[in-house]
């Protein structure tokens, strides 16, 4: 199953290793459903972790009392679902309002894949001589491509 990552760049620009460069896998997040305020806070948004606190808190005490079970339940659910299914775009729209900027959305079915694909568009500087350095490819940040069966039925073992 395919993935969207979106690279982020700094905004000092992208340097030669881009090594600041980011990228953020856009879909649903685990520990940002059972753990959301915590999740929002390891992220760094200060503001999103206090209101889902504080949300999380109203729910739990609602849930406490007679009657409100329901409503308790529906709050703090909803504050986890909200988390889980937003939570990266909360963290995309942080950073673009700190100047970073958005340079790519790739579809990808893994991060190794997503980072493979963004830097194999970036052009390299020539080096001293005028000749066109060649990338350094690690053979083994590809990992096992090829092992997964097509519904069931056989695999392809890498090939096409």
């Amino acid at each position: 199953m395919s993935s969207s990552y979106l690279v982020l760049t700094s905004p000092d620009g992208a340097d030669k290793a881009h090594e600041k460069t980011r990228f953020i896998r856009d879909g649903f997040t685990v520990l940002g459903f059972a753990f959301p305020w915590i999740w929002l806070a390891s992220h760094r948004l200060w503001l999103h972790s206090i209101a889902a606190f504080l949300l999380q808190s109203i729910g739990g005490a609602l849930m406490e009392r007679p009657g409100l079970w329901l409503v308790g339940g529906a709050v703090t659910f909803g504050t986890s679902l909200l988390v889980a299914l937003e939570g990266q775009n909360f963290r995309v729209r942080n950073l673009v309002s700190k100047g970073w900027d958005e340079d790519a959305l790739i579809s990808a079915d893994s991060l190794e894949v997503a980072e493979d694909i963004y830097f194999s568009t970036i052009r390299t500087d020539t080096d001293d001589n005028g000749r066109t350095p060649s990338p350094h490819w690690d053979s083994t940040s590809r990992g096992d491509r090829g092992n997964a069966t097509s519904l069931g039925l056989f695999g392809f073992d890498g090939g096409r």
